[in-house]
């Protein structure tokens, strides 16, 4: 290769290298004095959102702790020794399974003694049946006597008796096994278990409690005010610490008075939960949603941080931020009503860029956003 081609081939990367490194440089440069001119006038980049007025229905707020409908709190209904546990938290089970056993070798004895015994019973009482029909058929030939006959008719009724006995018995010693054993009352979760192998269980002693998450309710206690506009039917939305977006519920019951206080008026509010994603104990914060519709200040739910039902805000004011406080009202659909006696439709709110501006900023307006809310 002569030496122009090896120039050539070298060169030519080389020069494209040092040009790329070169521009990039320069763009820095224009940025670095860019930010230099904007920090030496003060300048803040912003985005401003205006105040609208927009419909907004009438709500109720509420709070409460989800609970499930279904729950149970199961208790020994006779004294025994654990022989055997079956779950343990966590565990889904189908109604019906057994979850703990007392004492099961004695009981299980008597329920083979007792239908042992019904057995037994039975087939005196069959015999007892046929002797009774023979002396009856022969009575009326006149070939035993009245009394015979019916003494064969008491020793029938009294076998009768006997087998009824037994069979009383053989259920009673099938209800001391089933008392024995303690079942899931319904399908759903082991929430809590509170019992070893072992243990020695006394009749009203907790061992289990089990709960199905797929149907939840809220229990809330509303103002007494709320009495004149709640109706059952209504939508409810809440939400709960961990989870982004809010769940939705609906009004099923009213309570037919005010609680003792006088002053508050219970509701329930069923939250259908078909993926178990929530769970009981959860505490809840939301609105029940009204029929009536007005026309209200509002700004986007995701530009505001409150702390209950105050929020601060940066409002523009001449390119300048002037720190202000409004009262918002709760999220419906992105956007929250906002009230302040300062506040008109078209008043410039600070978007993007408010975690950067302190009371007395100099802005500077951006069409897009450019910087993070802080959100």
């Amino acid at each position: 290769m002569d030496r122009k081609k090896l120039i050539l081939y070298v060169g030519v990367p080389v020069l494209a290298i040092v040009g790329a490194v070169s521009y990039h440089r320069m763009e820095r440069n224009a940025e670095l004095g860019r930010q230099r001119t904007q920090k030496g006038a003060g300048l803040v980049p912003v985005t401003l959102v205006p105040v609208e007025s927009r419909p907004f229905r009438s709500a109720i707020a509420f709070t409460g702790t989800l609970l499930a409908v279904n729950r149970a709190e199961l208790k020994a209904e006779v004294a025994g020794r654990v022989t055997r546990v079956t779950v343990q938290e966590g565990d889904r089970v189908a109604a019906g399974t057994v979850l703990c056993a007392q004492d099961e070798d004695e009981l299980l004895l008597s329920v083979q003694a007792a239908e042992a015994q019904l057995a037994q019973a039975q087939a005196q009482a069959q015999q007892t049946r046929r002797d009774n029909e023979r002396a009856q058929s022969l009575l009326e030939k006149r070939s035993v006597t009245r009394q015979a006959a019916q003494q064969a008719e008491t020793n029938f009724n009294a076998a009768m008796a006997g087998a009824r006995a037994a069979e009383s018995n053989l259920g009673l010693a099938k209800t001391r096994l089933k008392k024995a054993r303690t079942t899931a009352p319904f399908a759903g979760e082991v929430a809590k278990r509170s019992v070893q192998p072992g243990e020695m269980l006394n009749p009203g002693q907790t061992s289990f409690e089990v709960v199905d998450n797929r149907k939840l309710e809220i229990q809330a206690d509303l103002p007494a005010e709320a009495l004149a506009v709640v109706k059952v039917g209504m939508k409810a939305s809440f939400k709960v610490v961990g989870f982004e977006s809010p769940f939705e519920a609906k009004l099923t019951q009213i309570s037919p008075s005010l609680q003792a206080d006088g002053r508050t008026l219970r509701v329930r509010l069923e939250v259908p939960n078909p993926s178990g994603k929530l769970k009981g104990g959860l505490f809840a914060e939301g609105t029940i949603e009204g029929e009536t519709v007005t026309q209200r200040l509002a700004l986007p739910s995701g530009i505001l941080t409150a702390t209950g039902r105050e929020a601060e805000v940066f409002a523009a004011v001449n390119n300048i931020a002037v720190r202000r406080k409004i009262t918002v009202g709760p999220d419906q659909n992105g956007w929250r009503p906002v009230e302040a006696d300062w506040l008109t439709p078209g008043t410039q709110i600070i978007g993007d860029g408010q975690k950067l501006v302190v009371d007395g900023s100099v802005l500077q307006v951006v069409k897009a956003p450019a910087l993070s809310q802080g959100k």
